[in-house]
């Protein structure tokens, strides 16, 4: 099952991370799909200023990966477009299996590498504002978590 929400702004978006941090669990995965200038990092911003982190949360496209240790839990985001081949080794799984949450920004990248269990989130742009978040849940847990926040 599909969930939808329409977003008018980056606050919106910022909003509906936030919302959805709120039923946040250790070793939870988030992909989010969409183009450049969707909304992305802005969906990581607010999620990560609900875990109460205080970095500048930018887009780690050039490091694969930033690490953010000073919330309630770790945040690990994940930027894999650069990757140029979907099974080039770049710790993963070391992050899957640590506590904390990963967001991973172009998941279609490395499809075959994600988790079974999870939570999609596609960014569709509607125009310059507004934008529409398609979420798919994968795996009970995921299915809870929309039923609870959406």
């Amino acid at each position: 099952m599909n969930y939808k929400l329409t977003s008018r702004s980056e606050f919106d978006t910022m909003e509906i991370a936030e919302n959805l941090e709120s039923e946040k669990f250790s070793g939870m995965v988030i992909c989010l799909d969409g183009e450049l200038g969707s909304g992305k990092t802005c969906f990581v911003k607010g999620f990560a200023k609900a875990l109460g982190i205080t970095d500048t949360i930018t887009s780690p496209t050039f490091s694969l990966v930033k690490e953010y240790l000073d919330g309630e839990m770790p945040l690990y985001h994940m930027d894999v477009y650069r990757l140029e081949d979907e099974k080039e080794d770049f710790g993963l799984v070391d992050y899957l299996n640590q506590e904390g949450v990963c967001i991973i920004e172009w998941p279609e990248m490395i499809e075959s590498q994600l988790p079974e269990e999870r939570l999609d989130i596609r960014f569709k742009v509607i125009d310059d504002n507004t934008r529409v978040l398609i979420f798919t849940p994968y795996g009970e847990k995921y299915e809870e978590l929309c039923e609870a926040v959406l």
